[in-house]
């Protein structure tokens, strides 16, 4: 059985049984087991890569179902954390592969250490933070990391090769940043499937030592739309960028640059400072907020809106009050519902 395993991959001609070969002995890290995570996860599994690590924070819940395709009903029930589920979902896929899951939310030197022993990192991640502490990871170990992202029926991808193309910190001073996210705009599973897909195709590559079959290009689509672009970045690569230029410090490896938590004494309620200070439009929240029926009350100053089951209010330099918890990955959470 395990002797045909790959061979309708082996005859695609630019992997070949070389091609395979290399795949089998790599490792790839995938920080997330979302939507993205766990399409991900299983193509690269089913693929035949070598070690698949897999560190995820959350569990699963019964709206993930919906495009999460390793998990179901079951493990929504018993909220099983999303790496673990994961796992057992793939060692019933592949068992020939080395599989870790890790549940953590991941700091920049947890990340440095895990990715010191991966050829390859696929974000698959909910956060601006945690993709940019992942770019510098990749442009100081010299590990290429794939970007993915999608909302609504919008979808995009791009692959950062260090010294090769431009780092995702060159491009994203560039990119326009709506601000939605998955609970505020929603999400079709195809357009998850979309990105996933532009992923994995330039993992194998990557992996199988096809690096010259890379576009180099951001991919970015609308599913619903039927639009799809490719562009070209070359040109946006940046001599001094603090990740990839000339002299780089890798300003998101430092406690500076990190998200700062706190819970506030006696208050059931815990404090969230973004990395990076930044002004919030408190009457574009509140639209959305509104055309979603949520219970909202609204100033000059702040917004204070009802999650169910906790109450966060953001204040217009970008800090929240989580109230309701004193456990900060929850609070993270409930901020990450709303902030990408």
């Amino acid at each position: 059985m395990h002797q045909n395993r790959y061979s309708r991959q082996e005859l695609f001609t630019p992997i070949g049984a070389g091609g395979q070969e290399e795949i089998q002995k790599k490792h790839v890290l995938i920080i997330g087991a979302g939507a993205l995570g766990t399409g991900a996860a299983e193509a690269l599994a089913r693929a035949g890569v070598g070690k698949l690590t897999i560190v995820d924070r959350d569990y699963v819940e019964v709206s993930n179902l919906q495009r999460q395709q390793l998990y179901n009903e079951e493990d929504a029930r018993k909220k099983l954390p999303k790496a673990i589920a994961a796992k057992y979902r793939l060692e019933q896929v592949n068992s020939l592969i080395d599989i870790d899951a890790i549940v953590a939310d991941l700091t920049y030197q947890d990340l440095l250490k895990l990715a010191k022993n991966s050829d390859l990192m696929m974000d698959a991640t909910d956060n601006y933070e945690t993709r940019l502490v992942m770019n510098d990871v990749s442009q100081k170990l010299s590990i290429p990391w794939i970007y993915g992202a999608c909302v609504g029926s919008y979808g995009m991808s791009f692959t950062i090769v260090p010294g090769v193309t431009p780092c995702f910190q060159c491009v994203w001073e560039t990119m326009p940043q709506n601000g939605q996210t998955c609970d505020t705009a929603g999400i079709i599973s195809p357009a998850v499937t979309m990105v996933t897909s532009h992923q994995v195709a330039d993992a194998l590559k990557i992996l199988s030592g096809n690096m010259d079959a890379l576009s180099g290009k951001i991919v970015t689509f609308d599913v619903w739309e039927n639009q799809y672009q490719a562009i070209g970045v070359s040109k946006l690569k940046k001599e001094k960028c603090p990740s990839c230029g000339e002299n780089p410090t890798y300003p998101y490896l430092t406690p500076e640059h990190t998200m700062k938590t706190a819970v506030l004494c006696g208050r059931d309620t815990v404090q969230i400072r973004p990395a990076e200070k930044k002004a919030i439009d408190l009457g574009d929240l509140h639209t959305i907020f509104s055309t979603q029926g949520l219970p909202v009350q609204y100033n000059s100053f702040l917004i204070s809106v009802n999650l169910d089951p906790y109450r966060m209010v953001v204040f217009k330099d970008g800090r929240v009050l989580v109230h309701g918890t004193n456990d900060i990955s929850e609070a993270k959470k409930t901020y990450h519902r709303i902030f990408s």
